[in-house]
């Protein structure tokens, strides 16, 4: 397990999912936590979790599409811990459809808030990390951003935007000490799919392995990622999706 002793680490879309579980696995490795969320009361309540479990922990409405409140979140942060060592930007949103059957308003919020958002929040947060001495960025992507999904084309477009930002960024920011690297999920039991992820699913069963990703699994590779352990690793966009791109036609099983 890694050791995030007298860490500070920021995490955006803490309030459920595989933010929530990545809070709670950094506090579970020594980090002191800022959990960011939209939604106000949902990360209060996982800062409330860090806590009881002996964590140190902020919890903050952050929205990730404007600029002012993404640097009053690293500003929170630092004022809190004295420091900011690591941030996951983890807030997104998914919508459905196909380029004829998205709207341009659909459209638009995914590149907000999935890509822009991300943007913003690493300009936040790199002079921080800088003032640091160094440190490490995490973004959610997917595995759409490394094989497009034909009923995800807005989220597909968002999440293939990412993987350029990330490249770029890791390139600008490596002579700073920071690494930037993301992270490519199958799909994952969370809220945020919004339909049947039960062993046996359609869902499921795209997936080699038989089975949707847990937001435990997800942490565990962001924890590593955003560790001094991965200190060779950045520019790099790292499957978790249980084989599914591994695969030109994935075959259902059963």
């Amino acid at each position: 397990m890694q050791d995030y002793t007298g860490k500070a680490v920021l995490v955006t879309g803490a309030g459920g999912g595989i933010g929530r579980a990545a809070a709670l696995a950094f506090a579970a490795r020594g980090a002191a936590v800022a959990c960011a969320d939209i939604d106000a009361a949902a990360a209060g309540e996982t800062a409330a979790q860090v806590e009881a479990a002996g964590g140190r922990a902020l919890a903050r409405a952050v929205d990730v599409r404007d600029e002012s409140s993404n640097l009053a979140l690293v500003e929170a942060a630092e004022a809190a811990f004295g420091r900011l060592d690591a941030a996951f930007l983890n807030a997104g949103i998914l919508r459905r459809g196909g380029v004829m059957d998205t709207s341009p308003e659909d459209f638009d919020a995914l590149i907000a808030v999935n890509l822009k958002g991300v943007y913003l929040g690493m300009r936040a947060v790199v002079p921080a990390l800088r003032r640091a001495g160094g440190g490490a960025i995490v973004v959610t992507a997917s595995s759409v951003a490394l094989r497009a999904d034909a009923a995800l084309a807005g989220y597909s477009a968002s999440k293939h935007g990412l993987i350029g930002l990330v490249q770029a960024a890791a390139g600008e920011m490596a002579p700073w000490g920071i690494r930037v690297n993301a992270i490519c999920p199958g799909a994952v039991a969370t809220g945020m799919v919004g339909i049947d992820t039960s062993p046996g699913s359609p869902l499921a069963l795209l997936h080699p392995l038989g089975r949707v990703g847990q937001p435990s699994e997800i942490a565990e590779l962001v924890t590593f990622i955003a560790s001094d352990a991965a200190g060779f690793i950045t520019g790099a966009a790292l499957p978790i999706d249980g084989g599914l791109t591994a695969l030109t036609s994935p075959r259902f099983r059963g």
